[in-house]
């Protein structure tokens, strides 16, 4: 029995692992700029001190507090480009994400995938893609946490993350 179980944690452990991994790939490309930032980065900057009577600010440190992961990664070279795609098509295969919106702008395809929680406005996954079209950079975008949408804008205009303005169109906010 004890065999059984062992083997059964083994076969399970590279699923656990998948999602985490899959865009791990992308990190070390010379080609592609990386952010990365994890849960102990999120819990570090929520200790901040900052101006309590600013009601974004207060905001901005709620959310970062129920943040898991951050993976960003941009490039403008067409054979990473394409490979980025591939590696979303084959998440998005495995790991099924609602689509949230889907933008086709002056040359680039920029899809929003969400994964919701216990309730339809709370987020555990999202999920952006924006294709670059010739000249324009590809981004690929993973957050993992507990939040809800329209709570991101805030995130991406202090991280200054490529595609936050895309995300604010998909919370609704200006």
């Amino acid at each position: 029995m004890k065999k059984l179980i062992i083997t059964f944690v083994l076969v399970l452990m590279p699923t656990l692992f998948f999602a985490q991994s899959m865009f791990d790939k992308f990190e070390d490309e010379d080609e592609i700029v990386s952010i990365l930032v994890n849960k102990k980065m999120f819990e570090l900057m929520s200790e901040v001190k900052a101006d309590s009577s600013d009601p974004n600010t207060k905001q901005l440190f709620s959310l970062i507090k129920r943040l898991d992961n951050l993976k960003v990664f941009t490039t403008e070279n067409t054979k990473f480009k394409a490979e980025m795609k591939k590696t979303v098509d084959a998440y998005l295969k495995k790991y099924p994400l609602e689509e949230l919106m889907r933008i086709n702008e002056g040359g680039q395809t920029i899809k929003i995938y969400v994964k919701t929680g216990a309730t339809p406005s709370e987020v555990k996954e999202l999920l952006m893609f924006i294709n670059g079209g010739e000249g324009d950079d590809t981004v690929l975008m993973s957050l993992t946490g507990t939040f809800d949408l329209k709570e991101i804008s805030f995130l991406t205009d202090y991280m200054k993350i490529p595609g936050g303005d895309k995300l604010k169109k998909a919370s609704g906010k200006k």
